[in-house]
């Protein structure tokens, strides 16, 4: 007898790595297909994590996209693991995942990433900050609060 599976979370979070590396590097999914020898479609379906990805094949892209396999299944740290923790960390970490796939996100990636100067980051994240919160922001005291820590 010969079970059928079905792509799953750690499917479509895959994929998602593999679209934001992708993206990344800018490289074309026609161009990462013809790369691992398959059509674009299917490229496109491991992103959405509609097909899972072999071993095999995700080494190739691995080794493609310039990244050890791993890179593929990393997450943010969970910190100490409560029960149910690893979900919440896994779905954060998915969210990001699509977020950086995005053009803005990318682009914000990118930009974010030229800023040299740690005061101009941490000022950067505190407006962000303020802005997704509603709030005005506000002339900064030279403190910085704990959760604006750079990753």
């Amino acid at each position: 007898m010969s079970l059928k599976r079905s792509p799953g979370t750690v499917d479509h979070y895959v994929g998602a790595r593999v679209k934001m590396r992708r993206r990344l590097i800018g490289m074309s999914q026609e161009k990462l297909a013809e790369q691992i020898g398959v059509a674009f479609q299917q490229v496109q379906k491991y992103e959405k994590g509609t097909n899972r990805i072999g071993a095999s094949r995700l080494m190739k892209i691995a080794e493609v996209l310039g990244v050890s396999p791993a890179y593929f299944f990393q997450q943010e740290d969970a910190g100490e693991g409560g029960e149910g923790e690893g979900q919440e960390t896994y779905a954060a970490s998915k969210a990001l995942s699509e977020f950086l796939s995005t053009k803005e996100g990318l682009a914000l990636n990118r930009a974010f990433s030229k800023i040299t100067d740690m005061d101009v980051r941490l000022r950067f994240v505190q407006l962000v900050k303020s802005i997704a919160e509603g709030d005005q922001p506000s002339a900064s005291t030279g403190t910085t609060p704990d959760d604006m820590t750079p990753a």
